[in-house]
């Protein structure tokens, strides 16, 4: 049980962190914080596992997974503390209240209290702490040992500080937040510091209590298991708090991501038959949809750019009659008006293919009251719709009865 909580606890921090790891190429310090923390304790976490141990028992130097953890959750920590400090931007106030001024002083006063630890920690893990023999759980095995316990209090005072102010922030921005999935991650997230300085706490006074008063080695076992389960049902609850507030912005990156996928067959058409159309050769619907070049919602924009600048182009070839003899084919269709259009633009792509252009262009097509991309891209979903089942032979006929209309 235990062993199943510290892989799926390692597990989700990774997933949020490889999720998150395209703010690293932005210029937002804000952004970079919150993935230095998930990447920090991601690794962490991962140093915790059974299989880290055992494949730390290959390193010559005893326990140093455990002073590696200890690094990775301190800058996971200081990153902890960016995060806060950069959260509430630069304020309109003369006077900056005194929680953003603690908070920002405390971030900054970080950096050096963190380098300072590592080197403290570096130091006491070499000197006073006793590893004869290598421990497969550190703070178990080396249970009443005064340096194990000087070393653990140097290294907890950076959570401690950190969950006090981050507890302390995110509480007070639940209470004024607007959106309800904002206020209900911020409430989880202030949980899981509460529950990150209550753990810490109770670390700190069963090592320094095995010191004083020596204990039974079950009863420190079964202390420090709990107290390793309730850390991975916290951090289980950062990755629900962190995640719900950016549901919203998921589920539209889908939403456009699906729309993507629905509208290549058409945009590539078009784009193909008019190169440089688009402002970069078109690809694979895989290539298309699974590159970074840019984000999804601005490659959708261009997208629809790119469809209405071809059917301007196709305009010029295009016979005079065509829009006529598409709405005449599809006046029993159940969406006629984007069928219409389907109809136009597979047989004028055809008309391109086989004859040259015009020396005039045939009417436009119907404005439309489109207020924005996603509402030109939805009536593109249901024009393609139609497109994708269209045949060479009623493109043959639409064409032939355009023809006979003009004449």
């Amino acid at each position: 049980m235990l062993e199943f909580f510290q892989y799926l606890t390692a597990t989700v921090m990774t997933v949020i962190a490889v999720w998150r790891f395209p703010a690293v190429r932005y210029a937002d310090a804000h952004r970079r914080a919150l993935w230095g923390g998930y990447a920090g304790f991601s690794v962490a976490l991962w140093l915790y596992t059974p299989a880290a141990v055992l494949a730390a028992e290959r390193i010559p130097v005893v326990d140093l997974t455990t002073l590696f953890r200890h690094f990775a959750s301190t800058a996971a920590i200081v990153a902890a503390l960016a995060y806060v400090a950069t959260s509430y931007g630069k304020t309109s106030e003369s006077v900056e209240p005194r929680h953003v001024a603690v908070s920002r002083w405390i971030s900054r006063a970080s950096y050096k209290a963190g380098a300072i630890g590592v080197v403290l920690l570096t130091i006491l893990f070499f000197t006073v702490v006793n590893r004869d023999t290598p421990s497969e759980n550190f703070i178990i095995d080396h249970s009443g040992e005064w340096g194990a316990a000087v070393y653990m209090t140097v290294f907890y005072f950076f959570p401690f500080t950190t969950t006090a102010v981050c507890g302390y922030q995110w509480t007070r921005a639940a209470r004024t937040a607007e959106r309800t999935s904002m206020r209900v991650g911020l409430v989880l997230m202030a949980i899981s510091m509460w529950m990150g300085l209550a753990h810490t706490m109770a670390r700190v006074a069963i090592i320094w209590i095995a010191v004083a008063f020596p204990l039974r080695p079950s009863l420190v076992e079964t202390l420090i298991n709990a107290t390793v389960i309730w850390m991975d049902v916290l951090f289980l609850i950062v990755a629900v708090g962190a995640s719900i507030p950016t549901t919203s912005a998921a589920a539209a990156r889908w939403r456009t991501w699906r729309t993507l996928y629905k509208l290549y067959p058409l945009w590539f058409d078009l784009v193909e038959a008019f190169p440089g159309t688009s402002l970069y050769e078109p690809g694979s619907r895989l290539a298309e949809l699974i590159h970074m070049r840019v984000p999804s919602d601005v490659r959708l924009d261009r997208w629809t750019q790119d469809i209405a600048d071809a059917c301007e182009k196709l305009r010029y070839y295009a016979p005079e009659e065509l829009m006529f003899a598409a709405e005449d084919a599809t006046s029993s269709h159940p969406d006629p008006e984007p069928a219409a259009e389907a109809y136009w633009i597979k047989a004028a792509l055809q008309a391109a293919a086989t004859s040259k252009p015009s020396q005039y262009a045939a009417g436009p097509m119907q404005a439309k009251p489109f207020v924005d991309t996603n509402g030109e891209a939805a009536w593109l979903t249901r024009l393609n719709t139609v497109y994708a089942q269209i045949t060479t032979a009623q493109v043959r006929d639409l064409l032939k009865k355009s023809a006979e209309l003009d004449v």
